[in-house]
């Protein structure tokens, strides 16, 4: 189970990871800020690997004792799929209290962290790096270029700036090399230290100043950055006393109300949904009596995954107050609770019952097809490479 969800939620931090990085590179931001913000998402996709994790464990479990015959072993003592399912079901409660935990308290706080991070790597709070050989605004009036960087962006060699000032006053400096320093009286201003270069002033006047310097300190106004926004912008920041006071709250928009709504239904209905994984696991966990077939254990990832992407479509709709949040997220659950409940009983009352045998049927036919195409053409293959036969000589 544990192997399970952490494979879970490394193969969704993987996929976010990589876009990750090429937007920390596009907007000159630290490679650290990428697993900061990847440890802001482990909450949110928990929420997901955590049934996950239970279904397969359960489903893997089960399926172990199937295939060696130790489900009839037990069967047969008398010991139904209920008791079975005791051990599981305490299992399965601890997880939906961690998971009540996830979604109604940590992930709303976590997922605005994420946001904060993001903002201030857009503003440039975090460090922005100058890009070798292009241009880069760093004031109102001020464009740089260089054209080496060393030693980390310390050492900076074949540097261009020119400034302009409110008077219509432009300087077009150009320096050997450089280096940026910080000051202690303005920590709102940095300043670019020139080493063996040329300063040329146009004020307006026919013919241009121009100076040549060993040393210039250039200093560099940086740009205000706004304070962050306060949590609860979206309601997917919103901790669950916040969604119950603003949700049925008369005094709140009615767009609102309905987005906070539809949020609390949405997290409700996919933790109560976890109270079906053991017998959803159980019931595709017991292949067809002479049959490894592992078929149950790709639709069981099939229902989950599916049932999650109709829960946040619905969310969705519901938060645009096109449909009541009730009957948009709790009709789905009822859907998948009664198919789930029709699966276990085939399975445990009915005898020789097999939820999914008519797709077994249908999976062993095509496995049995595909497995003759293979064999002819390799026959076929076969035939065409090997020599004739030579003829007898008279």
């Amino acid at each position: 189970m544990m192997s399970v969800f952490v494979l879970a939620a490394s193969l969704l931090l993987l996929d976010k990871m990589l876009r990750l990085f090429d937007f920390v590179a596009v907007e000159g931001g630290p490679i650290g800020v990428v697993f900061k913000m990847l440890g802001a998402l482990i909450p949110e996709y928990a929420s997901l690997a955590i049934p996950l994790g239970l279904l397969l464990g359960i489903l893997f479990a089960f399926r172990k004792l199937a295939t060696t015959s130790e489900l009839d072993v037990l069967r047969a003592v008398g010991m139904s799929y209920g008791r079975l399912l005791r051990v599981p079901y305490v299992i399965t409660a601890i997880l939906i209290a961690v998971n009540v935990a996830l979604v109604f308290y940590i992930q709303p706080v976590s997922r605005y962290t994420y946001e904060q991070l993001e903002y201030e790597l857009r503003s440039g709070a975090l460090g922005a790096s100058i890009k070798v050989g292009e241009f880069t605004g760093l004031a109102d009036r001020m464009a740089l270029r260089i054209e080496e960087s060393e030693d980390n962006g310390r050492q900076l060699k074949g540097i261009f700036a020119r400034v302009a000032n409110s008077k219509g006053q432009v300087l077009s400096i150009s320096a050997r090399q450089g280096q940026f320093l910080s000051t202690s009286d303005s920590p709102d201003t940095i300043v670019l230290r020139l080493t063996d270069g040329t300063i040329i002033q146009d004020s307006g006047e026919e013919t241009p100043r121009v100076l040549s310097f060993t040393r210039h300190d250039l200093p560099i106004d940086l740009p205000k950055i706004d304070e962050f926004r306060q949590r609860g912008d979206a309601e997917r920041e919103y901790i669950l006393p916040e969604l119950l006071s603003i949700g049925w709250d008369s005094g709140e928009t009615p767009i609102k109300r309905d987005a906070s709504q539809a949020s609390f239904h949405f997290r409700l209905v996919e933790v109560v949904m976890m109270l079906l994984m053991p017998l959803l696991a159980v019931a595709l966990a017991v292949p067809p009596k002479r049959s490894s077939s592992a078929l149950g254990v790709f639709i069981s990832i099939v229902m989950v995954v599916a049932y999650h992407k109709v829960n946040q479509y619905a969310e969705d709709i519901a938060a645009l107050g096109r449909v009541d949040p009730i009957p948009a997220l709790w009709g789905p659950f009822v859907v998948f609770a009664a198919l789930i409940l029709w699966m276990y009983w085939t399975l445990a009352h009915k005898p020789g019952g097999q939820p999914i045998g008519a797709l077994e049927n249908v999976f062993a036919k095509l496995s049995k097809r595909i497995g003759k195409l293979f064999r002819r053409r390799r026959h076929r293959a076969d035939d065409f490479a090997s020599p004739a036969a030579p003829e007898p000589a008279e």
